[in-house]
């Protein structure tokens, strides 16, 4: 499902006032899905050559994908995949949440350890990925002034 994290589907928060907003809805998903429990947190670094950028503080290397398999080698390009392991807690990620919320890094994934539950946040909303579509419905209708009026659900 898609969760909107500014009212009426605003885009990027102007002030402290819609900060709070979406960090506090970006925060009330995380915490519904993993409260108590650990976190990883996926954090992909787009590059042009396939050698890993060194050290980041995103956490430890995990892999790296290929973008596009162009027979050119010139056009290629990776995702470098950075991972930390985290305890979960309610505003711990408020700091990398406001950089996704400017659209300052893209891409963030926030999963369990064993990679049932995914939260995307993005600049706008978040995608959430849950087991069922039972524990989807719930969710929804818990949340559902947060839902896109879009028939689509965009």
């Amino acid at each position: 499902m898609r969760f909107h994290s500014l009212p009426e589907s605003k885009r990027y928060p102007e002030n402290e006032s819609e900060y709070a907003v979406v960090l506090k809805r970006y925060n009330t998903v995380l915490d519904e899905l993993f409260a108590g429990g650990d976190v990883y947190v996926i954090i992909p670094v787009w590059a042009a050559a396939a050698e890993v950028p060194s050290s980041r503080s995103d956490g430890g290397y995990w892999q790296t994908l290929p973008v596009n398999d162009d027979p050119d080698p010139e056009f290629r390009s990776y995702w470098h995949l950075f991972a930390a392991r985290r305890s979960w807690r309610y505003g711990c990620l408020d700091e990398r949440l406001r950089d996704v919320a400017d659209d300052k890094v893209a891409g963030v994934l926030v999963t369990d350890p064993q990679m049932r539950r995914l939260c995307h946040p993005y600049d706008g909303g978040a995608d959430v990925f849950l087991t069922s579509p039972e524990e989807r419905d719930r969710m929804c209708d818990r949340h559902a002034d947060w839902l896109s009026s879009h028939p689509l659900g965009f």
